[in-house]
């Protein structure tokens, strides 16, 4: 499957558009459930986690999450598109 398509191109460029958190939060929140915004929160927690050098199973006692998942994020933030590197970086300036 390519995931790099046109509705996803799209849909960063929509993200790109806006301004700040205020916006961005907004728009997130009209575009997905709440199920949805919980788990994504989920993911960038374990994210910051990562980035502090706890272990994947203090990760997993402290947000519930499982240390497969903990592990899965882990995998992406080290061997992704740089994403979650690249925010992390941007949230240091």
């Amino acid at each position: 499957m390519n995931w790099k398509n046109h509705k996803l191109k799209n849909l960063a460029k929509a993200f790109s558009s806006l301004k700040n958190a205020h916006e961005i939060s907004n728009f997130l929140r009209d575009l997905c459930t709440l199920e949805e915004l919980e788990e994504m929160s989920n993911r960038w927690e374990v994210v910051e986690m990562l980035n502090q050098n706890l272990s994947y199973r203090e990760i997993s006692e402290k947000t519930g999450m499982s240390t497969t998942t903990v592990t899965r994020i882990a995998f992406w933030l080290n061997h992704g598109e740089g994403g979650y590197k690249t925010a992390l970086e941007n949230l240091k300036k």
